[in-house]
């Protein structure tokens, strides 16, 4: 079979079964999975006006990210045996609305802890949501297809980290930080009704399990088990810890180190702008080179370009015009590391799909928060903590994936991934 034969192979196995188009699917799970980013992303550049308003000082602010994050992580493993069980969409719909209600609940808060309780419980309806938005691609593809369509999915996903954070600097000129929270509810809203009028059960009858404890012991115990799937599972929890790292101390670095507050929404979209470009480039190209071969690399990338940053800073000052250029390339590795490692984690997990993207997103959450925490609570006025910390997680995922992979890198794997 020739290459080109091969990859249209892939193509129809990977969209012939949908039900919609596949522009409409891409755009539905990335809305779906963009809740959760917009929720965090929104309040970035508010992230120090709301704790001047509660009177919160230094680096407690970053729990506005770390109380949603916790309660995103840990219901992940409950939502993953129930949505195998019932199926996804009636679920999915209570969730967004749950979401919906605790967005509206954000405004009306008169203290930080409500409102980071709050947050906390808006995270939970959150994690059942993205359960779902995978567990839905997985029941409806598998191997490269599911990578290459969760490229896909990350490519318009990453439009809103871009533009987040600037809609949330509008919304605070114009109505206060509290209607950060009202645009969260609407764009519940938008995405609930699109879901509703659009989305069929995808679960299939023969597919879906028994919900007891002995069953979703049984399940949990299958994903931790499959060396593959607890392997990239654990190494994309360390690798993520980077990213909330960041996200959590964005602020704090553009405002305290670089004194560049004021155009934070710019800077912060140019690098997440990376990680658009970089979702893109992998879903045009990993059905030719291979999920392991893609991701590996990148690791590795990942690694260096974080060590050269750390280097620069410390010869040449914490200057933004060294920081951004290198850092923007490093967070764009997340492009095309993230698709891959799920895909790759998920792909020996067809009939429990939903239990397996339940650990899988509790590894990439919960465990991440905690050594997102360890780093970004680091911070001490300089970004150096940071990067470093970027440098010793990154080493620690690629010790995971030698591991898992028993020390041979970039080969293609059982499944040809």
């Amino acid at each position: 079979m020739s290459p080109k034969t091969k990859k249209s192979k892939i193509n129809t196995i990977a969209t012939s079964a949908l039900p919609m188009p596949l522009w409409e699917l891409v755009c539905m799970v990335a809305a779906l999975m963009a809740l959760n980013a917009f929720a965090i992303d929104i309040m970035l550049p508010a992230m120090g006006v709301i704790a001047d308003h509660y009177g919160v000082s230094g680096n407690e602010q970053q729990w506005l990210l770390y109380s949603y994050m916790i309660g995103f992580g840990v219901p992940q493993l409950f939502f993953g045996p129930i949505t195998d069980r019932f199926g996804r969409r009636t679920l999915l719909r209570i969730c967004i609305a749950a979401y919906v209600v605790f967005a509206f609940m954000c405004m009306a808060t008169n203290s930080f802890f409500i409102l980071c309780l709050v947050r906390f419980l808006q995270g939970i309806f959150a994690s059942g949501i993205r359960v779902m938005a995978v567990s839905i691609v997985r029941d409806l593809t598998a191997g490269r297809a599911m990578a290459r369509i969760m490229s896909l999915v990350m490519t318009v996903f990453m439009i809103i980290p871009i533009i987040a954070p600037a809609i949330g600097q509008g919304v605070m000129m114009i109505a206060g930080w509290r209607w950060m929270f009202g645009v969260l509810g609407v764009a519940g809203l938008i995405v609930l009704t699109w879901v509703h009028f659009r989305l069929p059960e995808t679960l299939k009858p023969e597919d879906k399990q028994e919900l007891n404890v002995p069953k979703a012991l049984s399940g949990f115990r299958q994903v931790l088990t499959t060396r593959v799937t607890l392997g990239y599972m654990a190494a994309s929890g360390v690798i993520y810890g980077a990213l909330f790292a960041f996200i959590a101390s964005a602020e704090q670095i553009f405002e305290d180190v670089f004194h560049a507050g004021d155009r934070f929404a710019i800077w912060f979209a140019v690098i997440a702008g990376t990680l658009a470009v970089a979702n893109f480039i992998n879903s045009r190209v990993v059905e030719r080179y291979g999920m392991r071969r893609m991701s590996h690399g990148i690791l590795i990338a990942f690694i260096v370009l974080s060590a050269t940053n750390y280097s620069v800073l410390q010869l040449g000052g914490e200057k933004l015009v060294y920081f951004l250029p290198l850092f923007a390339l490093t967070f764009g590795c997340f492009g095309m590391m993230g698709a891959n490692f799920s895909a790759i984690a998920m792909e020996p997990q067809g009939k429990i799909a939903g239990t397996a993207s339940s650990l899988y997103g509790f590894a990439t959450t919960t465990v991440a928060s905690g050594f997102g925490y360890l780093v970004s609570s680091q911070f001490n006025g300089t970004v150096s903590p940071i990067v470093l910390g970027f440098v010793g997680l990154g080493i620690l995922s690629l010790a995971i994936v030698m591991i898992t992979e028993r020390g041979k890198l970039f080969e293609l794997g059982e499944g040809k991934a």
